[in-house]
């Protein structure tokens, strides 16, 4: 090989090379979800919603923090419970990042979840997380929005009534971007993981 050929057979490695690193730090750039990733969705953006303390909230109040927003109500036997439950030990599995993990329930029962019971609900799990409500005709619009489903059930009297919901939750990086929705029974150390993905990220 004479010295021509030798420095154009270097020169094509160093760019094969180069090629190949960057198509590596564009796959390693993408991390890889258990939740499904609905990064880019156009629905679901923002919120303004009352929390059980009173205060209106907007999706950008939590900026800095990955939020994982779930629709249900109070008197939810088993799916809402254990959501929130789920969530708490989230929370506790993070460690020292567990302060950047933001809990939200939306009622899809305004009419029986109050403030007051919200609130109560809420000490049950973590003191931090909020609840936030609406009213019926805002929560509508809400429900459309965002994609989810609710409908009342009738019971035996006016008050015994249930409510059929979704059962996931959408999860937002710390700028406030929609990035992830986990179906219900996921588990907590599944949405453990994604979270302290999106949180590196």
């Amino acid at each position: 090989m004479n010295k021509r050929s030798a420095i154009q057979f270097i020169a094509a490695g160093a760019l094969l090379a180069g090629a190949g690193g960057m198509l590596s730090a564009c796959s390693e750039s993408k991390p890889k979800f258990s939740s499904v990733d609905v990064t880019g969705a156009s629905y679901a953006k923002d919120f303004e919603l009352t929390d059980h303390n009173g205060k209106v909230r907007h999706l950008a109040d939590f900026k800095g923090k990955v939020v994982v927003m779930f629709f249900g109500y109070t008197q939810c036997p088993d799916v809402c419970p254990t959501s929130m439950a789920e969530l708490a030990e989230v929370k506790k599995a993070l460690g020292a990042d567990g302060d950047k993990l933001q809990g939200l329930f939306v009622t899809v029962d305004p009419a029986r979840d109050t403030p007051e019971v919200l609130k109560g609900y809420m000490e049950n799990f973590d003191p931090t997380f909020l609840a936030l409500y609406t009213t019926p005709e805002k929560l509508e619009a809400l429900a459309k929005d965002f994609k989810v489903y609710y409908k009342r059930v009738n019971g035996q009297t006016t008050t015994s009534y249930t409510m059929d919901h979704s059962a996931g939750s959408y999860i937002y990086d710390t700028q406030g971007n929609l990035r992830l929705f986990t179906r219900y029974g996921s588990g907590a150390q599944v949405l453990a993981a994604d979270i302290q993905q999106l949180l590196k990220s």
